[in-house]
């Protein structure tokens, strides 16, 4: 890129090992391309990056470093989302999910270059309330085995730890749950979990949704009603086969989803739970967010190569558990 651009830095210091050593690098990298140092904010337990990021955008930033965590990288999706300012993603927490769906690299020196080189690429957010998010909203079994997931299990071994959350609540009864997409009639389901995503990788880069895009104005949406652990199996064997069609899981696309249970139930965005509700109301805003991405020549194979993405959210567990 020829012109170099102003930047900032949103981290969240419990992320980073040494964070003079990561302040060092980007400062040193960006000078040596031109580019004047960035502005440094750190999130805090009340701003998880909202409002570090909105305070870049105000002060001119024209790209926001997002460094750590998924709760990191959504709070700046958020304040992002709607302006020109570019998103960068350098991961640094366990998850990270929206680096592991697009192929970006964990490695800080590959991020940065990334930047550098001034791939750009637009994508669609999805909307609950005033929080956006990138990767995917849900409501059920998904919200609790976040909850039960231990946060020392998650940094000693990291998205494996979700299995031992997961396996916790197996056996939990299924939700009572109408869901409405666009003006279509109501279905009324008792599922054990709805997944609305913008993208279609879990951790460890299972690919759930498999004809999610994220830049088609359209949020995916899977709604898994499984029974009893035969019907877990086999719903977990059709989505590691990429089966087109999943036992106990259905599938739909739709511009806004409106999820209404007969009780209160746990929720997330893009892996960080919100507060447990009645209703989860998801809409879409088409390509409302710039993203920081390699050049197309860089990586022909970003967006389809699956071995790749999977490699990357293995690197990215061992680099964070290290």
């Amino acid at each position: 890129m020829d012109t170099p651009l102003r930047s900032a830095v949103v981290v969240n210091p419990v992320k980073v090992a040494d964070l003079d050593e990561l302040r060092r690098t980007i400062t040193e990298a960006l000078a040596t391309a031109g580019w004047p140092a960035p502005m440094w904010l750190e999130t805090t337990v009340d701003d998880p990056g909202a409002g570090q990021a909105a305070q870049a955008v105000r002060d001119g930033a024209e790209v926001v470093f997002a460094c750590g965590g998924d709760g990191t990288v959504m709070a700046c999706v958020t304040a992002l989302a709607g302006t020109e300012v570019a998103l960068a993603v350098l991961p640094a927490g366990t998850g990270n999910l929206l680096a592991a769906n697009l192929g970006l690299s964990n490695d800080l020196a590959t991020g940065l270059e990334v930047v550098l080189q001034g791939g750009r690429r637009r994508i669609d957010v999805g909307c609950v309330g005033d929080q956006s998010f990138a990767v995917m909203a849900g409501m059920g079994f998904d919200a609790h085995m976040l909850d039960a997931t231990n946060d020392t299990a998650k940094k000693h071994i990291g998205w494996l730890a979700y299995v031992a959350g997961a396996v916790k609540h197996l056996r939990d009864r299924p939700m009572r749950l109408t869901i409405t997409l666009d003006d279509r009639p109501a279905l009324r389901r008792r599922p054990r979990t709805v997944i609305v995503g913008n993208v279609g990788r879990l951790q460890g880069g299972m690919r759930l949704l498999q004809d999610a895009q994220p830049d088609d104005g359209l949020l995916d949406v899977a709604i898994l009603s499984p029974r009893n652990l035969r019907h877990w199996a086999a719903l977990g064997w059709g989505v590691l086969r990429r089966k087109q069609s999943v036992a106990r899981m259905e599938t739909y696309t739709a511009t806004t989803v409106r999820i209404l249970s007969n009780r209160s139930q746990p929720r997330q965005l893009d892996g960080d739970l919100i507060e447990p509700g009645r209703e989860l109301l998801v809409t879409v805003r088409p390509q409302a967010l710039v993203l920081c991405v390699p050049q197309p020549e860089t990586d022909p194979d970003l967006a389809h190569d699956a071995d790749a993405v999977s490699r990357d959210a293995e690197e990215l567990r061992r680099a964070t558990t290290a």
